[in-house]
């Protein structure tokens, strides 16, 4: 590199100023002590929570676990009067894993939908009222949307299930026996309409969080509404989909009164989704707890809730690790 003179008799050059870095601790002030020890202890009682709440489920369900007769994961009975208790989740998982999954494969592309007219195509006098609609419905308490459920939907589904068997009945999965609509795909639906608001309201945050400058980038190269959509909105906002849906999921797979109010327990899996009978986690727990006799009675309940939140923890953990590989997306880290 070559040298650089400068003339004797002016001013020396000042030095470049040496780059700035950002400091990654706490400024020293009482308030950000006070804000950063109030986070962190949030965070501890959060894990020591959860570790209280699996603690006491593992204790109380091994006592029921030791004493059962019967295979826990393929049993059909589910007896909490026998003496030793013999029972087994088989029915309840099938039905809590089926009903829930039948809720999102409903609601989820409703949701991004509705979402999606929300942020980019309603106008915003009509986008306003829509948006208020959708949060007012998240608000509404499971037992309502139960008695709805038993005394509209179910009655109104025999049209679509005589509709269902008449053009899919071959397929065994959609045979429909004459009788009241309470299966696990009214339940499905049911759950369907109840987390379709969790999802639209937080896809619909997302949407808005696109940088604009993605999305003009897209229309200066030509693209229509729908190809900016594709291209630039949907990628970025696929994490927060992604977790809305999770949010949703949720409460599916933990929903109780609704569920309970709608669906007839039956301990047998039928090869039909419209056939009556089923039944899941927690609503077997809320249906059955007041009849559970002595201490075992309700360890056997709590076995079965002991599950449900294991497949609780393995879902949101395969939610968290479907969003770290998307992470990559340039738009959503900038």
């Amino acid at each position: 590199m070559s040298d650089i003179t400068t003339d004797p008799g002016s001013p020396p050059l000042p030095d470049s100023p040496a780059p700035q870095t950002r400091k990654a601790k706490s400024t020293g002030r009482v308030g950000d002590k006070v804000f950063v020890g109030l986070s962190r202890g949030a965070g501890i009682a959060l894990l020591l929570i959860m570790l209280a709440i699996a603690a006491f489920l593992a204790v109380r369900a091994s006592n029921a676990l030791s004493a059962n007769e019967g295979n826990f994961f393929t049993s059909f009975e589910f007896d909490l009067h026998s003496d030793p208790p013999y029972f087994g989740i088989a029915v309840l998982a099938f039905g809590t894993i089926v009903s829930s999954l039948i809720a999102m494969v409903i609601a989820v592309p409703i949701a991004v939908a509705i979402a999606l007219f929300i942020t980019h195509y309603a106008p915003r006098r009509l986008s306003g009222p829509i948006g208020y609609v959708i949060d007012l419905l998240a608000a509404i308490p499971s037992i309502v949307y139960g008695l709805w459920g038993a005394l509209f939907l179910v009655p109104h589904l025999e049209g679509l299930y005589k509709w269902l068997d008449d053009y899919f009945g071959w397929t065994k999965i959609f045979e429909y026996h004459d009788g009241a609509a309470r299966s696990l795909f009214t339940v499905g639906i049911l759950l369907a309409i109840m987390i379709l608001p969790i999802i639209t309201s937080v896809s619909r945050e997302v949407f808005r969080q696109v940088p604009a400058m993605h999305e003009e980038a897209a229309l200066a190269l030509g693209a229509t509404r729908w190809e900016v959509i594709r291209m630039s909105v949907l990628p970025f906002g696929r994490s927060g989909v992604i977790s809305a849906s999770m949010l949703g999921l949720g409460r599916a797979l933990g929903e109780t009164m609704a569920v309970a109010t709608v669906l007839s327990t039956s301990w047998d899996i039928a090869p039909s989704l419209l056939d009556a009978g089923g039944g899941t986690f927690a609503q077997n727990i809320a249906s059955s707890f007041g009849e559970a006799s002595g201490e075992m009675g309700k360890d056997v309940l709590i076995a079965t809730g002991l599950v449900l939140f294991v497949i609780t923890l393995i879902v949101n953990g395969a939610a968290r690790l479907v969003i770290a590989r998307n992470k990559e997306f340039s738009g959503a880290n900038g």
